[in-house]
């Protein structure tokens, strides 16, 4: 654990950043102090990071928050498409200085200002913002939340997870087998009932970050056991099919 004063000097943001993030629900510390003291662990450090890194490319705070906290949020994806982000701004920033060392040497006396256009970066990341933040699905979690308490959303994801603890004793069959096939269909229903409509499509690529190394395979493999997030990944694929 580390505290808000060691995060701050560590990650160069102020004090008063990490407050505010955590007054609007942006990066909630992993616990407090009997004095109130926030406390941040390994799960918050690689949030933080990702916020960072949305803000290197001026996301706006309420899109960051909007994108990390959908429940198909895949940060494998994301990472590729800010390095892609990041590179297409360097290649900007290093078009801009070869333009002004030109007119520093007296040789650009022409009207060129190609240097200055950023059309492709712009629609990169109007693409990626369209992928990340505005989808059907994310605007359907929105509704069913804003109605919510955060008590009943803990219970909902509480439930969420005894649907993977039953999975988990099945994780030694045939993902093909009646029970597992019956299980993945309990999931999306869940997924459908509680959070959005949890197409074939969605459910696909739910199945595929589940298996990815991540915070969603650590908990469903805390639920069910070792491999519970491997089996059902294999039982999300025969399903869809």
């Amino acid at each position: 654990m580390m505290t808000v004063n060691e995060v701050s000097k560590l990650a160069g943001v102020s004090i008063r950043t990490l407050q505010y993030y955590d007054s609007i629900g942006l990066l909630k510390p992993a616990e407090y102090t009997e004095s109130g003291y926030r406390l941040y662990d390994d799960a918050a450090m690689e949030r933080l990071q990702q916020i960072l890194l949305f803000r290197e490319l001026e996301f706006p705070l309420k899109e960051i928050k909007e994108i990390i906290t959908r429940p198909d949020f895949d940060k494998q994806k994301a990472l590729e498409q800010q390095i892609e982000l990041l590179t297409m701004k360097k290649k900007h920033l290093e078009n801009l200085i070869q333009f002004a060392r030109g007119i520093q040497n007296g040789g650009n006396n022409n009207m060129d200002f190609t240097a200055f256009d950023t059309s492709k970066l712009e629609e990169y990341t109007r693409k990626a913002k369209e992928q990340w933040g505005d989808s059907k699905a994310f605007s359907e979690y929105e509704q069913k939340s804003a109605s919510r308490s955060k008590d009943d959303e803990k219970m909902l994801w509480s439930n969420f997870m005894k649907l993977f603890e039953k999975s988990g004793k099945l994780k030694d069959s045939d993902p093909k087998s009646a029970e597992a096939q019956a299980m993945v269909k309990d999931i999306q229903n869940y997924i459908t009932q509680n959070f959005y409509k949890c197409t074939n499509e969605i459910l696909a690529g739910l199945g595929k970050m589940y298996a990815a190394d991540g915070e969603f395979k650590t908990n469903i493999d805390k639920a069910g056991g070792n491999g519970t997030a491997e089996f059902v990944s294999r039982a999300i694929a025969e399903y869809v099919k």
